[in-house]
């Protein structure tokens, strides 16, 4: 039997707070195969992103386990990677140096990790601005070179909390098509947060449905899409349906 890239095995997490606890999460069982693309959809404020840093070990479940590789998760490591909303990009550096930035605080062979940057550049469509400065870049252009960082050391999961949701709405539709294309060439484990439901019918393998707090998995749907997706499946009927399955959730 195959080891899943990422295990939750009956997580939950408590958090204390002044005025009491508040359960964020509730025997959470979730397994991610080496390879797929799970999309996470929830309200807000249900525990996705708890779920997502258990998930990189920057906090422990109360109760159950989170595993890797089918190793116990106790601390951050390098099989893991990471994108927030706003790829939080160091402004003195330029694109390169940021790209760069977790070879130097994982001390990795600084030669083998120019070579990759220069071929992440590439894969993200920004070879050429390799040496300007974040404030040069848009947006969407930030976005993309912390996807190309969050991809430097090579991880065995990728996790991305809600990456375009900062970005305008053609932005957003084309940093989608960017990630499907990126996806498909490394393909890497992925759990991708989103508040959107084309977008995780879009890029996903199977949509994970959460509910309110305290955060239980209710119900998930391996979406019924052929790859590559394009614009024009945003119309077929199987992605109508797909969408329409899980809005039925949130009305």
């Amino acid at each position: 039997m195959s080891t899943s890239a990422f295990h939750a095995e009956g997580v939950s997490v408590r958090y204390r707070t002044r005025t009491g606890t508040i359960d964020a999460l509730l025997d959470v069982d979730l397994r991610i195969e080496a390879g797929e693309f799970v999309a996470l959809l929830g309200p807000s404020g249900c525990g996705k992103s708890t779920l997502l840093k258990v998930a990189a070990a920057l906090i422990a479940p109360t109760s159950g386990r989170a595993s890797l590789g089918g190793a116990a998760l106790t601390r951050p490591g390098r099989q893991v990677g990471v994108a927030f909303q706003k790829p939080n990009l160091l402004p003195w550096r330029n694109v390169f140096d940021n790209v760069l930035l977790p070879a130097r605080t994982l001390g990795l062979p600084m030669e083998h990790a120019q070579v990759r940057a220069h071929e992440l550049l590439t894969l993200v469509g920004l070879d050429a601005f390799a040496r300007n400065y974040p404030a040069e870049l848009s947006g969407g252009m930030q976005q993309r070179v912390g996807i190309a960082r969050m991809l430097l050391h090579e991880p065995e999961l990728l996790l991305m909390d809600e990456p375009f949701a900062a970005l305008d709405a053609l932005t957003r539709e084309r940093l989608t098509l960017e990630l499907q294309r990126i996806w498909l060439a490394q393909r890497k484990s992925v759990l991708f947060i989103t508040h959107s439901i084309p977008e995780a019918v879009f890029l996903a393998d199977r949509v994970v449905v959460m509910s309110a707090r305290p955060g239980r998995i209710v119900d998930e749907l391996a979406v019924p899409l052929a790859r590559p997706r394009d614009a024009d499946t945003l119309s077929s009927t199987e992605f109508v349906d797909a969408c329409a399955y899980l809005r039925r959730h949130f009305q």
